[in-house]
């Protein structure tokens, strides 16, 4: 939430800094690690995005990159050695000489799980190489540390700036509580809006939680849970797992949804998750019923372009921690065999001409039955 704000600011910044009908000497670029999500949790991703929003914004640039692909093709993106290659492409784009101030702006690079010790290692590099460029991390204090190490870089630490952190928090409270329908004219909005603020232990993740809940609840029951809502994010997880364990006969289906997300090397589109968890053809056979599972396991999960992810790391290191013995009663071992023996059982069912079709043409004219057989099969 925090390098969002940043972002927002510095576009606005720049936007007016800007001369009308003249390329930029300022350019802006930024990623979002996400941990769950294997397109943005590796270290070529992050290059792989960088340069696509400066070229995107600066078309000069893109030179560098044409240079390069006219040689390479799509391997540059995609083989063993494409993080070496977009660096020297990055890396060419901040020398250019038409460029006065470049930012850069990494969110949680923690989650960078593959290649982060590269990652960091050409960000200190460019960081001494290249004043002009300005570089703006958020992380957890492991990585921080690293940087910090360096004697070039300038820290802020949450921790040590909990009013303004909280601050802020407490803004955006305000903010998400004016636009809930069900406190439209409510005298109990002021209460539900303080009651909020000290529970919210400096966390925007608990603040929009809670809200997406509170979208779910009649007016005359806004108050009852708010006052039943526990205070800090991991408080308010364990919440989450006992409505889940409640739900009788759909508890079982969450808890192998909830494993097999958690588990899995990617996201999954729906179709995958409700096979690879096991689940009943009474659910699986609907997109609907399908929707509901996942709804139904309280905020941890969100469909995106109908792929099924975890809505942030600090869910997964919580499923696989703390409520390991829940999700995972068998262990993890077993979920992992489980997901690789109904991988094997979905390919045993596909055949020659699947489809059915009686004559060859572009495959834009094929018409995928409904069911499609080959939902299940992933990307």
């Amino acid at each position: 939430m925090l390098l969002i704000a940043i972002v927002d600011e510095l576009e606005r910044q720049l936007k007016q800094l800007k001369q009308p009908h003249q390329p930029s000497t300022t350019v802006l670029s930024y990623f979002f690690c996400q941990g769950t999500n294997s397109a943005l949790n590796n270290a070529t991703a992050v290059l792989r995005g960088l340069i696509y929003l400066f070229g995107v914004r600066n078309p000069s640039l893109l030179s560098y990159l044409r240079k390069r692909y006219d040689t390479a093709r799509s391997k540059l993106f995609e083989d063993a050695n494409a993080f070496f290659a977009l660096s020297e492409v990055l890396e060419g784009m901040l020398r250019h000489s038409s460029l006065s101030r470049v930012y850069i702006v990494i969110d949680a690079l923690d989650e960078c799980v593959a290649g982060m010790e590269m990652l960091l290692n050409f960000i200190l590099r460019n960081t001494s190489e290249s004043p002009r460029v300005k570089w703006i991390v958020s992380s957890r204090n492991h990585v921080e540390q690293r940087l910090d190490n360096s004697g070039i870089t300038l820290s802020l630490e949450l921790t040590q700036n909990a009013k303004q952190v909280a601050d802020a928090v407490n803004a955006y409270i305000d903010f998400k509580i004016s636009e809930l329908p069900s406190l439209d004219n409510n005298v109990h909005k002021p209460y539900v809006r303080d009651t909020m603020r000290q529970k919210a232990d400096g966390t925007f993740l608990w603040v929009a939680l809670v809200i997406q809940e509170l979208k779910n609840v009649k007016s005359w029951h806004v108050l009852k849970v708010v006052e039943e809502i526990p205070a800090g994010l991991e408080e308010l997880y364990g919440r989450m797992i006992k409505y889940i364990q409640h739900l009788k006969r759909d508890a079982e289906f969450c808890r192998r949804v909830l494993s097999t997300v958690t588990l899995a090397y990617r996201p999954l589109r729906l179709a995958e998750l409700g096979v690879l968890s096991g689940l009943p053809n009474e659910i699986t056979g609907s997109m609907n019923n399908m929707r509901d599972i996942v709804a139904m396991c309280g905020s941890f999960l969100t469909i995106q372009n109908g792929y099924v992810y975890l809505i942030h790391q600090s869910v997964k290191d919580y499923l696989s921690g703390k409520a390991s013995s829940t999700i995972f009663p068998s262990g993890p071992i077993d979920v992992h065999h489980a997901i690789f023996s109904r991988s094997l059982e979905t390919m045993s069912t596909l055949r020659r001409n699947i489809y059915g079709l009686h004559h060859l043409g572009p495959i834009g004219e094929v018409k995928t039955p409904e069911p499609d057989p080959l939902a299940a099969m992933g990307d």
